[in-house]
C-alpha cells in the first residue's frame, strides 16, 4: 500500500463535531428553506422475482452502513450548492429560469444558411443526419428516457443577404458581426419559420462557404433577445461544423442551452492541453471523450436525478452505500458481479457528495463502459471536486485522480492521465486535500458496487491522506 501522508484540513475535534447530535453544520444557513423542490418521494413498490432479489441484494451490501442520527442524513438538499450569478453556475438548489430544462419533450428547430457567395455542395438532409438522431440519441441514454429532443430540419437553404465573408466568422466573434449575422439569419428565415413552436433554435451555415469557419461553432446568449412570432429569442446554436463533423459537436453545444459550463482549460495561446481539467469524462470538456455520459452532479442539476438518488454522506464516521452505474438505466445492459447479467437497476443511488466548504463539494459516481459511456477506458469509482462559483471555462468541476502517476488508453483518450482516474474495484484512495477516503469494496449481483466513504482519521482505514490508491486485502 503507498505511503500515506499527514492529515489535511479539519482538525480532529472538528470532524467529530461534524457528528454530533444537535450539531449543525457551518454551511447550513446558506440552504435556503424552500429552495428544494418537493419533499421525501414515495418509495417504489418492487414487483416480482428480480425485484425481490435486487432488495436482498441492496441489504446485504448496506448491511453495515452507519445509522443516521436523524433523517436528514439521507436528505440530498445540505449537499445542493447554491446557484450563483457564475455564467453557467454549477450550483443546483434552483433552476435558472432564463434556460429551458430538459425534461418531457423539447423541440428543436434547424434551418440551414446558403450565402451569395457559394453554392451548397451538400443538402439540408446530409446535415440533419450528422447531427441527429445521434444527438437525440445520447440525451435519450443520459436522462434515462426522461427527456426527448426532437429536431425539426427545414429542408431547403435559405439565403443570406450577405456573402459569407462579410461576417468575419471566426472562434472570437466580434459582437458587432455576431450580431448582423443573427439579424439577417432571423430576418430570412422568419417568413418561413414559427420560431414559438420552438424551445431550441439551430442556425446551420453551408460548410463550404469560403468565409465559414468550423471552430466558430458555439451557443450564442443573448442580453437582448431577439423577437419572432410573439416569442423571445434568448439563445441561438450557430452551426459552422465540416461535413461530417466532430463526433458529438452538436450535443456539446446543445448542453450549453441547458445551462451547463464548458469544462475544458482553454491555454491563454490556444496551443495547450485543453483537457486537463476532466478528461474524457464529461460531453461538456470534449465531444471526443470515450466516456461523455454527463456527470452525475450535471444530471442532479437538469432534473434527471431524483434527491433519493443523491446521498449526502455528512458526519466524520464511514459510511458504507450501494452506487449503481451512472448510465445504468432502462434498456442499458449492465453486467453483475462474476460477469452474470444485471436486473433492477435504474432507480437506485447514483452519486454521493460530500460538502467540503461553503462553495465547494466532491462528488462520487461509478462509471463502467455502458451506455454512452460504452468505450469507457476504465471502470470504477470517479470522485470529481465542483465549484459552484467557478465561471464555465475556468475549472468549475475537476476530476481528481486516484492514479496519478500512471495513465492509459494513449492514443484514444483527449487526456490519458485522466483515463485511469476511477478508483477501481478492490482499491481505496484518500483526496489528498480534505482527507476524505473512498474504498472500493465490492460488487453485487445486480450490477451495483459497494463503497465506503469517510471523512479523516474516523472515516475508515487509516485515515492518512494519500496521493494514489492502494489494494485492500
Amino acid at each position: 500500500m503507498p505511503r500515506q501522508l499527514p492529515l489535511r484540513g479539519l482538525g480532529r475535534e472538528a470532524l467529530r463535531g461534524l457528528g454530533r447530535p444537535g450539531f449543525r453544520p457551518w454551511f447550513w444557513p446558506g440552504f435556503r428553506a424552500g429552495s428544494w423542490s418537493g419533499g421525501p418521494p414515495a418509495r417504489p413498490r418492487l414487483r416480482g422475482t428480480a425485484a425481490v432479489c435486487t432488495t436482498m441484494s441492496a441489504l446485504a451490501a448496506t448491511s453495515m452502513m452507519t445509522a443516521p442520527s436523524d433523517a436528514e442524513s439521507f436528505s440530498a438538499a445540505p449537499c445542493a450548492l447554491i446557484r450563483t450569478d457564475a455564467h453557467h453556475s454549477e450550483g443546483l438548489d434552483t433552476w435558472n429560469a432564463a434556460y429551458p430544462r430538459p425534461t418531457g419533450r423539447l423541440n428543436a428547430v434547424m434551418v440551414f444558411l446558403s450565402f451569395p457567395d457559394s453554392h451548397p455542395l451538400t443538402t439540408p438532409e446530409k446535415l440533419t443526419a450528422d447531427h441527429f438522431p445521434a444527438t437525440s440519441d445520447f440525451f435519450h441514454r443520459a436522462s434515462y428516457g426522461s427527456f426527448s429532443l426532437h429536431p425539426h430540419a427545414l429542408r431547403h437553404w435559405i439565403r443570406m443577404p450577405r456573402p459569407s465573408t462579410a461576417y468575419a466568422i471566426q472562434r472570437d466573434w466580434s459582437t458587432r458581426h455576431r450580431s448582423a449575422y443573427l439579424r439577417d439569419a432571423l430576418a430570412a428565415a422568419d417568413p418561413r419559420v414559427d420560431f414559438s413552436r420552438y424551445d431550441v433554435v439551430y442556425f446551420v451555415a453551408d460548410p463550404d462557404a469560403p468565409g465559414v469557419d468550423s471552430d466558430a461553432t458555439k451557443v450564442v446568449n443573448l442580453d437582448t433577445p431577439l423577437r419572432a412570432d410573439g416569442t423571445d429569442i434568448r439563445r441561438v446554436v450557430t452551426v459552422f461544423e465540416e461535413h461530417p463533423p466532430d463526433r458529438l459537436v452538436l450535443a456539446h453545444e446543445t448542453g450549453h442551452v441547458f445551462d451547463l459550463p464548458d469544462l475544458y482549460h482553454r491555454p491563454a495561446d490556444g496551443k495547450g492541453d485543453w483537457d486537463t481539467h476532466v478528461g474524457d469524462w464529461d460531453l461538456m470538456g470534449s465531444q471526443f471523450a470515450l466516456a461523455p455520459d454527463l456527470f452525475g452532479w450535471h444530471k442532479w442539476k437538469l432534473g434527471w436525478l431524483e434527491p433519493r438518488q443523491v446521498r449526502c454522506v455528512q458526519g466524520a464516521g464511514p459510511v458504507r452505500l450501494t452506487l449503481e452505474p451512472l448510465a445504468a438505466g432502462p434498456g442499458v445492459p449492465v453486467t453483475g458481479a462474476a460477469g452474470a447479467p444485471a436486473f433492477g437497476l435504474g432507480g437506485g443511488t447514483k452519486l454521493a457528495v460530500v460538502r467540503t466548504g461553503p462553495d465547494s463539494v466532491l462528488a462520487f459516481e461509478v462509471r463502467a463502459p455502458v451506455g454512452d459511456d460504452a468505450d469507457a477506458c476504465r471502470s470504477g469509482v470517479l470522485v470529481y471536486r465542483v465549484r459552484g462559483t467557478t465561471r464555465s471555462g475556468e475549472g468549475p468541476i475537476q476530476v481528481i485522480d486516484a492514479h496519478p502517476h500512471t495513465e492509459a488508453c494513449r492514443g484514444d483518450s483527449v487526456y490519458p492521465a485522466l483515463a485511469d482516474a476511477p478508483v477501481a474495484l478492490g482499491e481505496s484512495f484518500t483526496v489528498p486535500e480534505d482527507g476524505v477516503r473512498v474504498e472500493v469494496e465490492g460488487r453485487t449481483a445486480s450490477g451495483a458496487w459497494t463503497v465506503q466513504i469517510g471523512v479523516g482519521r474516523d472515516g475508515g482505514g487509516d485515515g492518512g491522506a494519500g496521493e494514489g490508491v492502494g489494494a485492500d486485502a
